[in-house]
């Protein structure tokens, strides 16, 4: 056998006592102080909620209980008193010596849990970003033969906790002493107290003051009784422009019962970008939650703003916003109705103040019409387009042309829309985001109504035709100015059309585009891809130039005889009508364009050099 000693198994060792975590107090400030929270001015939000928390839980025994919190500030110190529900010894050393849980879960008060707001143990530490020591002085109302406690905590993570003589507080509730750290006195200060109290407490159910000052302010401002509609509007106008600072257009009231929810949406005076995400202030309970909750609405909602409050809506670790859950959700689509149901009560019955509302925000409702088929028959009637007879309904635009022809980008309208209004072709410019379609869907909403897409060939067919033989004795003149733009894919056409001022008329459309992108793609590939893109050549209508016979420069230019000259004249009237279309150039474009000027400079300088 081995003469050494053998070593014991695994097994055999005896188990290891469990160890337990343990906390850096200030790495966990900094944590609550720059990752969790927003910022240092969440620390009285954290106190009015345990204070508003123990006077609900000492109601669910004691109904008629006084309710009262005050907090005084002076000299860098904070004292908040409440007539709560207080707390034994054995209470303080298990929920205010341990982080994460809360007094909510003590034995008796599961049955009003739901009526509480925040944790008392995590919000009482966030109180350590302002303050470097936290004095506590409680007496319990569930236990009124106990003695009071003293819980005293530094941001070193050292506390002590101490029994008091009953002097000390005679009362049940509980009193919380906050003295500020270095460089954090401000937050502390009598009006930024103030400041703050009314700010996150001013709809809470309880008398919450600073120092003699009311911070409550019930009831909610729609929730108030006012002498009539004009009233009411002109408070809730006054109530918005303190609260986001902007008179709104109109409010609307937003009342969910199902879901606990009262309050008002404001609608800005003013258009804002679809993409801008709208904020909203959220009250949970009284207590403000959050003023910039960003998926309490619709998106196509984000003409309004919304102040409200609710019992019902969940909130994150941070109570800083809002939980996505099913119950937000059905949230957003109440509220979204409640305003679908404001827009269809003006169409209905106020069109004035439906006119002031789509002047700024069309764009919103036009979104919404796109997806909603109620809306949309309810709203495509008063939308306003841009159109060849100015800015119109689509419904006004129908009643003055049998066929509502549109195009599918800006350029294209602007490119037709002075020749088409002196012909008498009506036509509504679908390049704004929306609009192309909701023109589309007018049948929907106006039966009978004829709705067609522009294209070159119905313009052309609106252009008078030059006398026969007017145009056979310019076939020189044309034959020479088609050579000179066949290899841009544009023809050359002869019309008579008004405003005579326009010399000339640059129409194609998407097919021709299409085409001309197609073409050059193929000039720049090898031999391979230029045979793959030969092979899918179309058959669709190449751009065209449509000169005006009527008009002088016309005239005068098909007179000359010079091909060069000729050639150089077209290529500066088709350049003039790419950019009076505001066409994007392609590089043939622009090289046309210069090449144009150039020549045109040659020949007006012809012979300068020679004295003549």
């Amino acid at each position: 056998m081995d003469s050494q000693t053998s070593q014991p198994s695994p097994a055999s060792q005896s188990p290891q006592p469990p160890h337990t975590f343990q906390v850096d107090l200030r790495g966990l400030v900094d944590l609550l102080s720059h990752h969790l929270y927003s910022g240092p001015k969440v620390y009285l939000r954290e106190l009015l909620q345990n204070a508003v928390d123990a006077i609900t839980a000492r109601r669910a025994a004691e109904p008629d209980a006084p309710a009262r919190v005050r907090l005084y500030a002076v000299d860098g110190t904070l004292r908040v008193e409440d007539s709560g529900v207080g707390l034994t010894e054995s209470d303080v050393h298990s929920l205010l010596a341990t982080i994460g849980r809360s007094s909510k879960r003590a034995e008796g008060l599961q049955e009003a849990r739901s009526e509480f707001l925040g944790q008392f143990g995590i919000g009482l530490l966030a109180c350590f970003v302002v303050a470097e020591r936290i004095r506590v002085v409680s007496r319990s109302a569930r236990t009124p033969q106990a003695p009071p406690v003293e819980w005293t905590a530094r941001d070193d993570g050292s506390y002590t906790v101490r029994t008091l003589p009953g002097a000390e507080r005679p009362e049940p509730g509980t009193t919380v002493y906050l003295t500020a750290r270095a460089g954090a006195a401000e937050w502390l200060a009598p009006e930024r107290v103030l400041a703050l109290a009314r700010d996150f407490g001013a709809l809470l159910p309880y008398d919450v003051r600073v120092g003699d000052e009311t911070v409550t302010e019930l009831p909610a401002p729609w929730d108030r009784a006012y002498p009539g509609p004009a009233g009411r509007r002109a408070a809730l106008a006054r109530h918005c422009r303190e609260l986001f600072g902007f008179t709104p257009l109109d409010s609307i009231d937003l009342d969910v019962p199902l879901a606990g929810i009262r309050g008002v949406a404001y609608v800005l005076p003013s258009a804002v970008s679809p993409a801008q995400r709208a904020t909203h202030r959220v009250h949970l309970k009284g207590m403000l939650l959050t003023e910039r909750a960003e998926q309490l609405l619709p998106d196509w909602a984000f003409f309004v703003r919304c102040v409200l409050d609710t019992d019902s809506l969940r909130p994150t670790a941070s109570r800083e916003s809002l939980y996505e859950d099913e119950t937000l959700a059905a949230v957003r689509e109440a509220l979204g109705e409640r305003i679908r149901s404001w827009l269809t009560g003006l169409a209905a019955g106020d069109p004035e103040r439906l006119a002031a509302f789509l002047a700024v925000h069309h764009l919103g409702v036009k979104s919404l019409a796109r997806h909603d088929r109620d809306m949309l028959r309810t709203m495509l009637p008063w939308l306003p387009f841009e159109t060849t007879d100015g800015q119109l309904s689509l419904a006004e635009f129908a009643r003055r042309h049998p066929v509502v022809h549109f195009t599918r980008t800006v350029e294209e309208f602007r490119q037709v829309a002075p020749i088409a209004s002196a012909q008498g072709v009506g036509v509504v410019n679908g390049g704004y985001t929306y609009d192309s379609e909701l023109v589309q869907a007018l049948p929907l909403v106006l039966p009978g109504a004829v709705v067609a897409e522009l294209d070159a060939e119905t313009v052309t067919a609106h252009l008078d035709a030059v006398d026969p033989g007017e145009e056979l004795a310019l076939s020189g003149f044309l034959a020479a100015a088609r050579a000179t733009l066949d290899p841009l894919g544009c023809d050359v056409v002869l019309r008579s059309f008004h405003p005579l001022s326009v010399p000339a008329l640059h129409l194609d459309d998407r097919d021709a585009r299409h085409e001309q992108a197609r073409a050059a793609a193929e000039d720049r590939a090898d031999d391979l891809w230029a045979g793959i893109l030969g092979s899918l050549r179309g058959s669709a209508p190449r751009a065209r130039l449509v000169l005006n016979h009527l008009n002088p420069l016309v005239r005068r230019i098909a007179a000359i005889r010079d091909r060069e000259l000729i050639g150089t004249a077209t290529e500066s009237l088709y350049g003039q009508a790419l950019l009076m279309a505001q066409r994007p150039l392609r590089p043939a474009d622009s090289a046309l364009l210069n090449r144009a000027f150039i020549g045109l400079l040659g020949w007006a300088t012809q012979g300068e050099g020679d004295g003549r």
